[in-house]
């Protein structure tokens, strides 16, 4: 039956809290893949944004960082439980990334109507902030429940920071001077980096090293190659091994790429690695 395969695959991992399975990790990574391309087309062929010159750039990317970081920390205020009832299920993988998508878009739409209106002189600018301001107040709810439950081990922050920092650093280090790639030095590369080698990093961190739960690993093949070796430090060299490739092409393919595309592309795959990681390290801070 068709409603038991869907409900098998893919209600009942977001209903149960389930690992993911191959089918909707496959499916999932398709509507990624189709959901860049049409937001590239709606951009770049909507008059919308024209108006105030807007263009999908590094600016625009960096600044919508904290979008990126909202959903990790969204995402920790449901593992709480804080949320009951049937609207939790949308801060639940897939449909986080919906409701994340529609409030960015939302600010899109707010930023430009204050530039029309003269009210602010810099478009992006205000959109920034209000993602940064976003993510202060869903970070104080969550500081508030910390303080309330189980407290916030800031021991778990700087630790799972450091590791990712330091694994970021060398590997960096490693493109720009070992293999001569001047271009890694692109704010958007190190963004990259760091957001993949956090995600590697909180994995690690949380089933190795945090000092009184053991985590597990949630994807396929992840928690396939963890159980493979006996380690979750070997979520370094599998980042690794997807993200020399994966900046090399990114970066021969910039060269003849559309632009806007290129960026776009860039930005899903900070997100993938960005989002998860923050969800994790918060998680853990907080012994969620």
């Amino acid at each position: 039956m068709i409603s038991d395969f869907i409900y098998k695959y893919y209600i009942d991992p977001i209903r149960l809290g389930q690992p993911y399975n191959v089918v909707d990790t496959l499916t999932y990574a398709i509507i990624l893949v189709a959901a860049v391309y049409l937001l590239y087309r709606w951009l770049t062929t909507s008059t919308w944004l024209a108006d105030i010159g807007f263009k999908i750039d590094a600016t625009f990317i960096l600044s919508t960082l904290p979008y990126v970081v909202l959903g990790g920390v969204m995402r920790v205020i449901e593992d709480t439980g804080m949320i009951t009832g049937d609207f939790k299920y949308l801060l639940i993988t897939p449909l986080i990334y919906f409701v994340l998508f529609f409030y960015t878009v939302g600010m899109l739409f707010f930023s430009r109507y204050l530039t029309l209106k003269g009210l602010t002189k810099s478009f992006l600018t205000f959109y920034f902030w209000a993602g940064v301001m976003t993510v202060v107040v869903a970070s104080l709810v969550l500081v508030a429940w910390g303080m309330n439950h189980n407290g916030i081990d800031l021991y778990v922050l700087f630790a799972i920071l450091a590791m990712g920092t330091v694994a970021a650093s060398l590997v960096w280090a490693f493109m720009r001077y070992v293999c001569k790639w001047e271009y890694v030095t692109d704010p958007l590369y190190i963004t990259l980096l760091f957001g993949q080698l956090l995600d590697a990093s909180a994995t690690s961190f949380g089933i190795e090293l945090h000092p009184a739960l053991q985590y597990t690993e949630q994807h396929v093949v992840g928690s396939g190659l963890i159980n493979l070796t006996g380690t979750a430090f070997v979520m370094y060299p599998l980042k690794l091994v997807v993200l020399f490739p994966a900046i090399y092409i990114m970066q021969l393919y910039r060269k003849e790429a559309n632009t806007a595309f290129w960026h776009l592309v860039l930005l899903a795959m900070i997100v993938v690695g960005f989002a998860p990681g923050i969800r994790d390290m918060l998680r853990m801070v907080l012994y969620v």
